[in-house]
């Protein structure tokens, strides 16, 4: 019985590890996948498919990140900055999400600004 047991134990084990490596090739492939629609500037595309990777692991700065750009890039701003933030939580000593959050908010400012002033 307790070989039996362990034998279970063993295969979900197993089975939960490859379960996680195929999910993270998938998250991979999702965000490649994103990436390639966002160099043809498919930002619909793009977002979907990181959509999807955060839908399945919520801790994907890279996912986060790139949502933000292609929000920025659709003007979308206050989503963009909701997404740079949430990327930044995630991963705060990342050296290109800070550079997009910092680049982002200083457009965002001047957004805010024309938007104020009524030129928008």
């Amino acid at each position: 019985m307790y070989k039996n047991f362990t034998i279970c134990l063993v295969f979900t084990f197993l089975l939960a590890f490859s379960y996680s490596g195929c999910s993270r090739q998938l998250a991979d492939n999702q965000i490649q996948f994103g990436v390639q629609a966002a160099q043809k500037e498919l930002w619909d595309e793009a977002i979907f498919r990181w959509k999807k990777v955060i839908e399945s692991d919520p801790n994907s700065a890279a996912a986060h990140n790139n949502l933000a750009v292609a929000y920025e890039k659709k003007g979308l701003w206050d989503e963009a900055k909701r997404e740079y933030e949430i990327a930044s939580k995630i991963s705060p000593k990342n050296k290109y999400i800070k550079s997009n959050y910092e680049n982002f908010i200083k457009n965002y400012e001047s957004f805010k600004k024309e938007k104020k002033d009524g030129k928008s």
